[in-house]
């Protein structure tokens, strides 16, 4: 007998279903019609899979007046994500053993959902790669605590190519971005400073790297890729533009872009051509971003990334299908950590989508620790209650103070493993 069972209006195989879903140690046990007979939490609405984040900057530990893993975790979970995958680039950059092992050991107890954390790949670094790592950053364009990675010899590019689990670029390509280095006192400008050209460059080279599982980050161009990667984008350059959004806090890598690329971006995705939603979570203090030439580039997003798409499939702009197969399914089948489905042998992990209640974003109601956000105004739904692996963390919108976070391994099928 199951531990517990859900009873709700499940989106299972493609469709609603009133069904009752058992779990036993955290994981979907059971999917019937009928009680079981064990103890039974109902939940309301619309039940789906939460999200899985693959691009978080927690900036923990090191710049934790920015955000740590507390307050970035409990942001996504108020925005339906209960795993997320947070990137090297600190203040000190997860390149080694000893930097990996301090930063689990800082977060592992803060964290309210569950975690994997990326090394950085600089070429030179193969040897010393924690092997919990969830999966390689490699930049190929500076960005926040991050130098370009530079030229490659042989051993560096074969160790990406046979690297098995996922290497995420940043793909701008460095040599274009000095080349388009200018005075910046708007989005507009950022966006001439680090122009489409750069990014296509820093594309081709990163196919050029024939990573096993590579993904192209924060794609913010059409351009046709001829590649067996996935291809990553999110809700600030899909929804935003630079006419939309000007000042600082819009300031990005890469940038926004203007209108017309942007709306083909979002036309494209809506279409269901790109693999992987993600937040690219960036969050800076005001004084990080106090003038446009100066200002630390980042947004903020992983509270922000599903609800602005639940209100999009509310309005029968985008498929539900498509958001749950580039927000939960495909990040939950990359790494390989047995989540992201509602499937017997998955971690019972869902949100709870009332489709009539949308409201107005208001920032000062996020749960970062700066809240400023280009969305601000903008529609949203919110979930009314999320449960990660068993245990609900969000009832009727408000948090369950209790931390049920742990840390997951890439390949490890959703055996979770807490340090």
């Amino acid at each position: 007998m199951p531990d517990t069972v859900f009873s709700g209006r499940f989106y299972y195989k493609q469709k609603f279903q009133e069904l009752y879903v058992g779990v036993t140690d955290g994981k979907i046990s059971e999917i019937t019609k009928s009680n079981t007979g064990a103890k039974i939490i109902y939940l309301p609405y619309a039940v789906l899979p939460s999200g899985i984040d693959i691009h978080v900057h927690f900036r923990d530990p090191g710049e934790t007046s920015k955000e740590d893993f507390k307050s970035g975790s409990i942001s996504a979970i108020y925005g339906g994500t209960t795993t997320v995958f947070d990137m090297p680039n600190n203040l000190v950059p997860v390149s080694d053993y000893d930097v990996f092992e301090n930063k689990l050991n800082a977060v592992s107890t803060r964290s309210f959902c569950d975690f994997g954390l990326y090394s950085l790949y600089n070429g030179k670094n193969k040897d010393v790669i924690d092997k919990r790592s969830s999966g390689l950053k490699v930049y190929l364009g500076g960005s926040t605590n991050a130098l370009p990675i530079g030229e490659m010899d042989k051993v560096a590019k074969e160790h990406l190519a046979n690297w098995e689990k996922p290497v995420l670029f940043h793909s701008e390509d460095s040599a274009c971005l000095k080349s388009n280095t200018r005075l910046e006192k708007n989005c507009r400008d950022h966006n001439l400073a680090r122009p489409v050209e750069c990014e296509e460059a820093g594309v081709k080279s990163a196919i050029s790297f024939a990573a096993r599982k590579g993904i192209i980050g924060h794609l913010s161009h059409s351009s046709p890729l001829d590649s067996n990667y996935k291809v990553e984008v999110t809700p600030h350059h899909l929804l935003l533009n630079d006419d939309k959004i000007t000042d600082q806090w819009g300031k990005v890598n890469p940038p926004l872009r203007d209108r017309a690329t942007q709306e083909q971006l979002l036309g494209n995705y809506l279409s269901g051509k790109y693999q992987i939603l993600s937040s690219d979570h960036g969050p800076h203090t005001e004084e990080d971003k106090a003038d446009f030439q100066h200002a630390a580039s980042g947004i903020i997003g992983v509270e922000t990334r599903i609800p602005l798409m639940l209100n999009l499939v509310k309005n029968k702009i985008l498929n539900l299908d498509i958001l749950l197969s580039t927000a939960v399914i495909t990040p939950g089948e990359t790494f390989d950590i047995g989540k992201g489905q509602i499937e017997i042998g998955y971690s019972a992990d869902f949100m709870c989508v009332d489709f009539s209640n949308v409201s107005r974003l208001n920032q000062e109601k996020l749960h970062s620790k700066v809240t400023i956000s280009p969305f601000n105004g903008f529609d949203v739904i919110f979930p009314s209650h999320v449960v990660i692996s068993g245990n609900v963390a969000i009832d009727q919108y408000e948090l369950v103070e209790e931390r049920f976070g742990k840390f997951v391994q890439a390949g490890d099928q959703g055996k979770k493993t807490e340090t």
